[in-house]
């Protein structure tokens, strides 16, 4: 399992939150999802022999958002 924190820009309520923690049912191999629209912040936790951190990011931007890592 990895663990990743990213900067979520845009992410302004609890609606757009839990639309970015359904990536837990919506991706496989994502143990975790969860956002917090106060700190624009998503911690994921995902197993990487079913998920690449690009599929990942690709299906945060498919949800709408921007997204960048944090280091």
């Amino acid at each position: 399992m990895v663990k990743k924190t990213y900067r979520i820009p845009g992410i302004e309520c609890a609606m757009c939150a839990m639309a970015l923690q359904s990536l837990e049912d919506d991706v496989p191999g994502v143990r975790r999802a969860n956002a917090s629209y106060r700190h624009q912040r998503l911690e994921v936790e995902f197993d990487e022999t079913k998920v690449t951190e690009e599929e990942l990011l690709a299906a945060i931007v498919d949800l709408g958002y921007d997204v960048e890592a944090i280091a």
